[in-house]
């Protein structure tokens, strides 16, 4: 996604918020939701024809820059491998717990002990050790191919709704079941009050779109400071 791209993103997102509440209009939000959802993951997720927000950030990204932590940057201090496995986390919780009252993807498919990490939670609050052994651990490869399987669920959970789901306040239930598999650290117990006080089309408009581009684009942003001081250096 070239910077015109990106623009054009943000418009179909404001778009998006503005159509998502209204029933007469539901299709034609699902259909833009798959449309943006499509380009924050990998093409191979959607058999996209378009490269994707994803496919420039893994672009001839090296697993030193993948992996190095802490980084230097005004906005954040962690990996970049640590901003994939966060937003990945956050939509498989978000769209197959608190929307689709089913099982994360994580716990479902035993993903755990492909990546390499006992970490179940959203990432949110770890502390610099947490954040340092995930970082040196996790399996790049399986990380890659959960964010395949939990952006597929996404498009089936958010194909499936009807007219009128967008309008549903998330359930407490729900909620407390993310609370008993430990989804959010218990220093991060404000991420659950903040998701029990959405609707699924809040849920929709940031944990599954907005938060996942704005991850990608300060990843991709670290990528490129981190490649270019490196290549500064072989010179």
């Amino acid at each position: 996604m070239d910077l015109s791209q990106r623009k054009q993103w943000n418009e179909n997102h404001k778009k998006l918020t503005c159509m998502i509440l209204d029933p007469a209009k539901h299709q034609t939000a699902v259909d833009l939701f798959l449309q943006q959802h499509r380009l924050l993951h990998s093409s191979r997720m959607s058999h996209s024809p378009i490269a994707t927000l994803e496919d420039e950030l893994v672009k001839n990204l090296l697993e030193e820059t993948f992996r190095n932590y802490p980084v230097t940057a005004p906005d954040t201090k962690n990996s970049i491998i640590w901003h994939v496995w966060h937003i990945t986390r956050i939509e498989d919780m978000t769209m197959n717990v608190l929307v689709n009252n089913d099982l994360q993807v994580l716990h479902a498919g035993q993903w755990n002990k492909k990546l390499h990490i006992d970490y179940v939670h959203s990432g949110n609050e770890m502390t610099e050790a947490e954040i340092a052994d995930l970082s040196s651990t996790i399996d790049i490869d399986s990380l890659l191919a959960y964010r395949v399987e939990v952006g597929r669920n996404t498009r089936e959970v958010i194909s499936r709704l009807v007219p009128g789901d967008f309008k549903q306040k998330v359930e407490e239930g729900r909620i407390h079941k993310l609370q008993v598999q430990h989804a959010v650290k218990e220093e991060a117990s404000w991420l659950l009050e903040y998701w029990g006080n959405k609707t699924i089309a809040g849920l929709v408009l940031m944990p599954a779109t907005r938060h996942i581009f704005l991850h990608l684009n300060k990843s991709i942003r670290l990528k490129q400071r981190m490649q270019k001081l490196k290549e500064g250096e072989v010179r």
